[in-house]
């Protein structure tokens, strides 16, 4: 969308089809180009003025007509296409996709198997908690897993309230074998920020760059 005229994603914006349609294609473009297998459909923001609530159904109509399109489109490319609830006490108050609950409803609505879930933990955990129990609930729905710290959004061993050491052991766990993204700021230098991933990697046996010392 338009970021200058604050748009962020435009899949559940009624009015805006064709501009998602073509910023779609766009996107699978570059995901070629780079050998990218995942696409991340933003929902985009509650036009600004309107009630949330009274334009729910109409963006939710709109977001399910655009994923399916999308789902379509990305299955000739054997490519997966993502939805994310970004929280909206902190980060977006007007972002219109903001738990997991409802990304799942949507997903279940929209019906295509490749349609998952993107999880930031940030968010979920400062809109629902309760890690543990969504990680399992919504595993099935999983496609990708990102990380930050709350409430600071930097490392995951900055301080802050989520234990990340169990919450990898979890994933693992589950059966995870995805990617987890590092969606955070550094506080500081980046290499030096990524202590926490070596720390990781020794804790699992692994060389620095994952390497199996056996």
């Amino acid at each position: 969308g338009d970021q200058e005229a604050g748009e962020m994603g435009l899949a559940a914006v009624p009015g805006r089809q064709a501009a998602f349609r073509q910023g779609l294609a766009t996107a699978v473009q570059y995901a070629k180009a780079v050998g990218c297998p995942r696409i991340h459909l933003m929902a985009g923001r509650v036009p600004l003025g309107a009630d949330r609530a009274a334009v729910a159904g109409e963006m939710e109509t709109t977001f399910i007509e655009n994923l399916r399109y999308a789902a379509g489109l990305l299955a000739q490319e054997d490519m997966i296409g993502l939805v994310e609830p970004i929280n909206n006490r902190i980060t977006d108050p007007r972002y219109y996709l903001n738990t997991p609950h409802q990304a799942a409803a949507i997903l279940e609505k929209a019906g295509r198997p490749n349609l998952k879930l993107q999880l930031d933990l940030f968010h979920c955990q400062i809109m629902d908690g309760n890690l543990s129990r969504n990680l399992e609930t919504y595993f099935p729905l999983i496609g990708h897993i990102q990380i930050a710290q709350v409430p600071g959004r930097h490392e995951p061993d900055s301080p802050g309230e989520l234990n990340f050491p169990y919450i990898f052991e979890l994933l693992e766990s589950l059966g995870y074998t995805g990617y987890v993204g590092c969606e955070y700021a550094p506080k500081g230098d980046t290499m030096e920020g990524l202590g926490w991933l070596r720390t990781y990697w020794e804790s699992r046996g692994l060389q620095h760059g994952g390497t199996n010392k056996a």
